[in-house]
């Protein structure tokens, strides 16, 4: 028996039905899976605890990838008192989730941390810049985050306290692009300018948590606005809904 050939108007459509079908699974390849299992503590979170937890963990996420970039141009910083970057950072991330304070931080956190970082008069802090910049964004982040890494329905939004995050990453940015230390050199490297072009890595990803805390800050705030309005049209629903149920339209 002999299978006749296709048509060429038969063989162009096999051609491009194939094409399709590879490059929508080239494209379910390369997309981002946001999806993740339910935890067993969900159950417990409203729909607005749960962004705020995604939100606080793309913001570590971002504050993390700060952290490498600017270890690799400034790798005096973790030379202070790691053998390595890597350790650095480990370690970094140790003191926070263990609530241990950094000891060359000499007590500071939050915004304090912050401060120190850039301190240059009366005396220059001598301690890791980096490190004591996470540490402070770190828990800015957390205070914004109703002072808990995770939240349920007990916990909510600080809508000033997302907002003063905002400005203080805002203000971190500036100063890292801006301060300089007695010699006149920056205290610390961030853009990265070379033959591949500009890396702007640390000014991309603070911008990003920039992004999220003002729409976190903005979302706390008309949840309380919208909780009033609410109340009030559930109760004049409830109190003169079966009143104008009876009105003929």
């Amino acid at each position: 028996m002999r299978v006749s050939p296709l048509s060429p108007c038969l063989a162009r459509r096999a051609w491009l039905i194939g094409s399709g079908a590879a490059a929508l699974a080239l494209a379910a390849c390369g997309s981002t899976q946001r999806a993740e299992p339910y935890a067993s503590n969900e159950w417990l979170q409203s729909g607005a605890n749960r962004i705020a937890n995604l939100a606080l963990r793309d913001n570590l996420q971002s504050v993390r990838r700060v952290q490498i970039s600017l270890y690799r141009r400034n790798p005096r910083e973790w030379r202070k008192w790691c053998g390595s970057a890597d350790e650095a950072i480990q370690r970094t991330w140790e003191s926070i989730s263990q609530n241990a304070p950094l000891p060359q931080l000499h007590g500071a956190y939050g915004i304090d941390a912050v401060r120190l970082a850039f301190e240059t008069a009366p005396k220059p802090f001598e301690g890791d810049r980096v490190a004591a910049l996470v540490v402070g964004w770190a828990a800015l982040l957390k205070q914004a985050n109703g002072d808990t890494w995770e939240q349920n329905m007990l916990d909510g939004v600080s809508a000033e306290n997302s907002y003063r995050a905002a400005r203080n990453f805002e203000i971190s940015l500036w100063l890292i692009g801006s301060k300089t230390g007695p010699d006149g050199q920056p205290l610390l490297l961030a853009t990265e300018i070379s033959e591949r072009g500009r890396n702007l890595l640390v000014d991309r990803e603070l911008s990003k948590v920039v992004a999220r805390l003002d729409l976190l800050a903005a979302q706390a705030d008309e949840k309380y606005r919208r909780a009033a309005l609410d109340f009030s049209q559930n109760w004049f629903l409830g109190s003169l809904g079966p009143f104008l149920s009876m009105v003929p339209k």
